[in-house]
């Protein structure tokens, strides 16, 4: 399994005080016009995006490609993947509508091996009888109720999957970091580049922030990023760099 993972982009937007979303993770426009449409496009560029359970029930994404200038379905629109341990997507959400209405393909809905659990196993029929694909993964050694992301890669590889843009929420986010932590020390890398938009709003104490150590590790273990590009659209600021 070591280093059989594809490329994976970590992706997000933040205000200038570094809050992801609103007070008790209400979601907050951060991204201008501009960078938005970026966003879309380097969705085009990737056979994934990946999202938490958090912000699948809080944002109700659709995870496609709609900015671009080409409004049918195209070609390369990316899988959509779900990290769901236990299995709460709700049945009636827009991936599953966009699948079934033919704008969507069928979400991915990574979920812990726990079989015996008889309210599981009917919220597993119901998400597949909506149009979901139930994918189990095991859970994390180190961190309780997380689904580990060396296997989730790795299951994504063989899947055909070579490319993973990966959007948050905030323990996502910080999952993604930590591991990125571990895999510099180990020598594997498990996220290849971090591409950060910085909208300029102050959103204060009450946002929710992600953690670049939320899996215990120390700060001097986070490897360096090399830095790509920064870049002004519209209003925002984007950095992209890769990691070291």
């Amino acid at each position: 399994m070591e280093g059989d993972f594809p490329c994976v982009t970590l992706t997000f937007a933040q205000s200038l005080d570094g809050k992801i979303a609103g007070k008790a993770g209400k979601q907050l426009v951060m991204s201008g016009p501009e960078s938005m449409l970026m966003t879309h496009w380097m969705r085009s560029m990737h056979d994934a995006i990946l999202v938490g359970i958090g912000t699948a029930l809080k944002d109700d994404p659709q995870l496609n490609t709609r900015l671009l200038p080409d409004t049918r379905m195209p070609s390369n629109i990316p899988q959509p993947v779900i990290l769901d341990a236990y299995l709460r997507l709700r049945t009636d959400c827009k991936l599953l509508r966009n699948f079934k209405e033919g704008r969507g393909l069928k979400p991915w809905v990574c979920c812990s091996p726990n079989s015996e659990d008889v309210e599981m196993t009917a919220r597993k029929t119901a998400l597949e009888t909506a149009g979901a694909r139930v994918i189990t993964i095991p859970f994390s050694q180190a961190s309780t109720g997380l689904l580990s992301i060396p296997h989730l890669l790795h299951k994504l590889r063989t899947e055909g999957i070579r490319s993973v843009m990966v959007e948050g929420g905030a323990t996502v986010i910080g999952t993604f970091l930590g591991q990125a932590a571990q895999s510099h020390r180990s020598g594997k890398r498990i996220v290849d580049t971090l591409v950060v938009t910085v909208a300029p709003k102050l959103v204060g104490d009450d946002g929710v922030a992600y953690s670049a150590g939320s899996s215990g590790e120390q700060l001097h273990n986070v490897p360096e990023l090399k830095h790509i590009r920064t870049a002004v659209m519209g209003r925002d600021t984007v950095i992209a760099g890769n990691f070291s």
